[in-house]
C-alpha cells in the first residue's frame, strides 16, 4: 500500500528528495508545498543570470535537456503533485498533518502525512537601518528579485550601486554589476576583511586587490548606518561612518539564516544557530519527520560541532538521502567540510575545512603552510601562480583546511576538490603529501601543488623550516624600526632584487643572489635575524638550511614569498 508524503519546500532538497523517491517508490503518493510560484531553481546561479553569464531566468529553472521545472514538468513527467502559492502554517505531529494557507485564495486546509520532509530553506537577514524598505533595495530572496535587478539595469535606471556584505552573494553580485553592465559599484563590509569566518585575511586580501583592479570600489571595516533616499521613496544613497556613496540600487547580502521557525513551533529540536537539528539520516527529533537543505545544522567533519553550509549541492546530496530512508535503504550524510569556491573576475578563491583563525579558535595547536607554485609544469604556455594555504594540527599532524587563490581555471577547485575528499577522511600532512594526481604539463606540475603544500608543512611541523608568520613581517615592512635588528635578504635576480634595495637601502635590503650564496654566505650578518626572500619560497628554504649547515641559524623564510606578497592589498607593493 502506498504512503502519504509531504515535502515543504519546492526549491532544492524538496525535489530532490521528490523525485528520488518517486523513482524508488512509484506507487507512493509524493505532494510538494512551496509558498512561492517559482519552483526547483538554482538559486546560486542568480549572481549569474544578473550578470548575463545565465540569459534567461528560465535557464535556472530549467532541465539539462532545456525543459522548465514547472508545476506541470512535475506532475506529468515526475509523478509529484505540486502546490505551489501554499504556505505551511503550522505542524500538527499528533494528528499528523500539515496546516496550509492558499496565499491567492485564502483557502486553508489540512494536508495529512504518512512522511513530512521540512525543506524551508534559508533566509536573508534584513539590515535593521534606517532605509532599508526604500524602493530599488533589495535582498536576493528568491528569483522574482533577481528578475527585477536586471530589469532596472537593462533599462538603463542604474548608473551606481552599493552592494553591502562582502560574503559570497555580495562579491558575485558586485562582479556581475561592474563586469558587463558598467554600472559603477561599491562594495561594504563590516568585517576587516571579505569573506570573514571563509578564509584567512591574506586570501581575502588578494581578492580585495583583485576586486579593486577591476573597478569595484571595496571598503572593509566599514559599515552602512543609513540608506538615503528621495521624495519619491527611491534610494539615492547610502551613508556610512566615513562617506556618503551615492546609488539607485542598493543590494543587501549580509547573510541568511535557516527557516526552522516552523520546526521550532512544531517542538522540533533546533540547533542554536537556528538550524533544525538531524541525524546521519536525516531524520528530526521526530521520527516521521525528515528536513534537508538550507534549513539544517550540519555536522562539521573537522570540528564535530553543527555548522550552517547553505549550498545547493549540499541540498540535493541530503535531499537523496532523505528519500533513500524514506524507502528503506538505509543511507548516511556523514557531515561537511565546508567547501567553497567562487570566481571574481579573471580569479577565483576557494577553501575546504576550517581556517587558520578558526583553528586557533578551537584552541588547536595549529600551523599553516602557504606555497605559491605555478598551477601547472613551469615551462607550459599561460601557467600562473597559485597560492595554496594548509592549515594542519602540530600534534596530530591532521590538516584542518585548504585554502587556495588563482586564476580562473580548473587547477585550484581540483586541488579544493582533493583536499575535501582527504580532510573527510582525518587525513594527515603525510596522505596529502603522498595523494596522487593525475599529471600531464597542461594540466599540473611534476610536484603537483597540493603535493608541494604538504611537504611545506610536514617540514614546518618536523622544525626543519622556520617561517616569520606573515602578518609580523608585513607589520615590519610598514615600520622596519620595529625590529631595527631584522634584514631582508633577497636571493633573487638582479633586476628583481633592484627597486627594494634601492627603496629601503642596502643596510636593510641585503642581496645575494641565490646561485651565489654558497660562495658569499660570509657577507650574510651574524648580529641580525635575516628574513630570507625569494618568489616563491623554496629557494629561500634551500638557503636556510644551507645557511644552518654553516652555522648561520637566526633567519626566517617568507612562506610563498614575494608571490603572496606581491598580491596582498598593500600600499607599499612596488609595482
Amino acid at each position: 500500500m502506498g504512503k502519504e508524503i509531504v515535502i515543504v519546500g519546492a526549491v532544492a532538497a524538496g525535489p530532490k528528495a521528490a523525485c528520488r523517491l518517486k523513482r524508488l517508490k512509484p506507487d507512493w503518493n509524493i505532494t510538494l508545498v512551496d509558498q512561492d510560484s517559482l519552483i526547483s531553481y538554482g538559486g546560486c546561479g542568480i549572481p549569474y543570470y544578473v550578470s548575463g553569464d545565465v540569459s534567461d531566468a528560465s535557464e535556472l529553472r530549467a532541465t539539462s535537456f532545456h525543459v522548465v521545472r514547472d508545476e506541470k514538468f512535475f506532475e506529468k513527467a515526475k509523478g509529484v503533485n505540486v502546490r505551489t502559492r501554499t504556505r505551511t502554517t503550522a505542524i500538527d505531529r499528533e494528528r499528523k498533518v500539515i496546516k496550509v494557507i492558499n496565499l491567492d485564495s485564502g483557502e486553508k486546509q489540512e494536508l495529512p502525512y504518512d512522511k513530512l520532509m521540512l525543506a524551508t530553506g534559508a533566509k536573508p537577514f534584513a539590515l535593521p537601518i534606517p532605509g532599508a524598505d526604500l524602493d530599488g533595495v533589495f535582498t536576493i530572496a528568491n528569483l522574482h528579485k533577481a528578475v527585477e535587478i536586471r530589469k532596472r539595469i537593462a533599462q538603463g535606471q542604474v548608473g551606481k550601486a552599493v552592494v553591502i556584505g562582502g560574503g559570497a552573494i555580495g562579491i558575485e553580485m558586485a562582479e556581475a554589476l561592474k563586469d558587463l553592465w558598467g554600472v559603477e559599484t561599491s562594495l561594504l563590509e563590516l568585517a576587516p576583511q571579505l569573506l570573514p569566518s571563509i578564509v584567512d585575511w591574506p586570501m581575502a586580501s588578494m581578492l580585495k586587490k583583485h576586486l579593486s583592479e577591476n573597478g569595484v570600489n571595496v571598503y572593509t571595516g566599514e559599515s552602512a548606518t543609513e540608506i538615503i533616499g528621495n521624495d519619491d521613496g527611491k534610494v539615492t544613497a547610502v551613508k556610512t561612518p566615513k562617506r556618503t556613496l551615492e546609488a539607485e540600487l542598493v543590494i543587501v547580502a549580509v547573510g541568511v539564516r535557516p527557516r526552522s521557525e516552523l520546526a521550532g513551533e512544531a517542538g522540533l529540536e533546533v540547533a542554536s544557530r537556528g538550524g533544525i537539528r538531524v541525524d546521519r539520516r536525516m531524520r528530526t527529533s521526530d521520527p516521521d519527520i525528515y528536513a534537508a537543505g538550507d534549513c539544517v545544522a550540519s555536522l562539521s567533519l573537522v570540528t564535530g560541532r553543527d555548522t550552517f553550509t547553505p549550498l545547493g549541492s549540499l541540498a540535493n546530496r541530503q535531499g537523496r538521502v532523505v528519500a533513500d530512508n524514506l524507502a528503506g535503504i538505509r543511507t548516511q550524510f556523514k557531515g561537511v567540510c565546508g567547501s567553497f569556491i567562487m570566481k571574481a573576475f579573471e580569479r577565483c578563491i576557494a577553501t575546504t575545512g576550517i581556517s587558520y583563525e578558526a583553528a586557533k579558535a578551537e584552541g588547536v595547536d595549529a600551523e599553516y603552510a602557504i606555497t605559491s607554485p605555478p598551477d601547472r609544469a613551469h615551462f607550459f604556455p599561460n601557467q600562473a601562480v597559485v597560492i595554496l594555504q594548509m592549515v594542519f594540527d602540530k600534534r596530530t599532524r591532521k590538516v584542518l583546511g585548504v585554502q587556495g587563490f588563482g586564476m580562473m581555471n580548473d587547477s585550484l577547485s581540483a586541488r579544493i576538490d582533493t583536499a575535501a575528499g582527504l580532510i573527510a577522511q582525518g587525513a594527515t600532512i603525510e596522505d596529502f603529501a603522498d595523494v596522487e594526481m593525475a599529471y600531464a604539463p597542461p594540466f599540473s606540475s611534476a610536484i603537483d601543488s597540493i603535493n608541494a603544500v604538504a611537504y611545506a608543512a610536514e617540514n614546518l611541523c618536523d622544525g626543519r623550516f622556520r617561517q616569520i608568520e606573515l602578518d609580523r613581517f608585513l607589520a615590519w615592512m610598514e615600520d622596519m624600526t620595529t625590529e631595527p635588528d631584522w634584514v631582508a635578504l633577497d636571493i633573487r635576480h638582479p633586476a628583481e632584487a633592484k627597486p627594494y634595495v634601492e627603496k629601503y637601502g642596502a643596510d636593510k635590503w641585503l642581496f645575494v643572489q641565490y646561485e651565489e650564496m654558497r660562495a658569499r654566505h660570509q657577507e650574510v650578518p651574524d648580529d641580525k635575524t635575516c628574513i630570507i626572500i625569494c618568489n616563491a619560497g623554496t629557494r629561500s628554504y634551500e638557503v636556510q638550511v644551507f645557511l644552518e649547515s654553516v652555522g648561520k641559524t637566526n633567519n626566517y623564510v617568507v612562506g610563498g614569498g614575494l608571490n603572496v606578497v606581491s598580491r596582498l592589498d598593500l600600499e607599499w607593493n612596488i609595482k
